[in-house]
């Protein structure tokens, strides 16, 4: 593994798998919401993200966090290795929460600078409608761009803390 893939819903601890697994594996972390938020929250444009993620994505080693769909193109083919962090709705939905109530106003280390946590109801609708509006997109993505690559869909923190054990 030395290419690797980190997906899901948010607040289902991606970021965290991420960082554990470049700290296990020595390999660097790149969290696309860093790449893609401006200061003050304001989103890149699709030409000034894509270039990103695929310099990202065309170093010989990396872990990348983050979804974006939109670039599963970039980033899947390149590959080795696929984690679909699938945890439940109530789960990413407390997390996302929580994190909000214990970190509102600071900016974390997966966030992009002056994109402090804030409260933001459309993103727990998003996160609430993700396994509708992603799920089978997600599966569709893989079996088409991943084939060649090892996938793991981890449903819960027991599947993943095994996961990372074995890494």
């Amino acid at each position: 593994m030395k290419r690797i893939l980190v997906i899901g819903c948010s607040g289902g601890g991606k970021s965290t798998l991420a960082r554990k697994l470049g700290e296990k594996l020595g390999l660097p972390v790149v969290h696309l919401d860093v790449l893609f938020w401006k200061p003050g929250w304001v989103e890149s444009s699709y030409d000034e993200f894509r270039p990103k993620v695929a310099a990202a994505v065309a170093e010989d080693r990396w872990i990348v966090d983050g979804n974006f769909s939109r670039t599963f193109d970039l980033r899947l083919p390149r590959a080795d290795t696929v984690v679909w962090v699938d945890q439940p709705r109530r789960v990413c939905l407390w997390r996302a929460f929580r994190r909000t109530l214990t970190l509102f106003g600071e900016t974390r280390a997966d966030l992009a600078p002056g994109c402090p946590e804030k409260f933001d109801p459309a993103f727990y609708l998003f996160i609430w409608n993700f396994k509708r509006t992603h799920d089978a997109m997600i599966e569709e993505a893989l079996a088409r761009d991943a084939s060649h690559a090892k996938q793991f869909r981890l449903r819960s923190d027991t599947e993943i803390a095994a996961f990372l054990a074995a890494a």
